[in-house]
């Protein structure tokens, strides 16, 4: 089954843990991601990971190659446009539309730390956003 790139899932947040693994390490094995999570994450098992990225090849949130013995995953989508379309998603269910409201909430809300905001406030000024 291949989904277009309109129609991928959105990812659940267990989802989003694979997919930032795979993100900073690239395409990987069940093994080498579940030894990439399991270090930041108590209990995580194998069994839990393998499914889990089954789970995930199947909805179109990773590619699967499986030309070698263990088979190789790898986001379907790059780290921007995930969450591109997730930040879309949030303004339109939560914020009306309004891309100013959750930019707004998450200041006014101590989201941001100081010294995010401070960068924040430079690239405004710069005009490189």
């Amino acid at each position: 089954m291949t989904n277009s790139h309109a129609t991928i899932a959105k990812p659940t947040s267990a989802e989003l843990d694979v997919l930032q693994t795979l993100w900073e390490t690239g395409p990987a094995t069940v093994k080498q991601a579940h030894a990439s999570m399991a270090a930041r994450r108590d209990g995580l098992t194998y069994a839990n990971v393998l499914r889990l990225m089954q789970i995930m090849h199947a909805k179109g949130l990773l590619t699967r190659d499986e030309s070698q013995r263990s088979h190789v995953y790898a986001a379907a989508q790059s780290q921007k446009a995930t969450q591109g379309g997730l930040i879309k998603d949030l303004i339109g269910k939560a914020f009306a539309g309004s891309g100013m409201a959750l930019v707004v909430a998450a200041l006014r809300d101590g989201h941001v730390s100081k010294k995010d905001r401070a960068e924040i406030e430079a690239l405004l000024r710069d005009d490189k956003l």
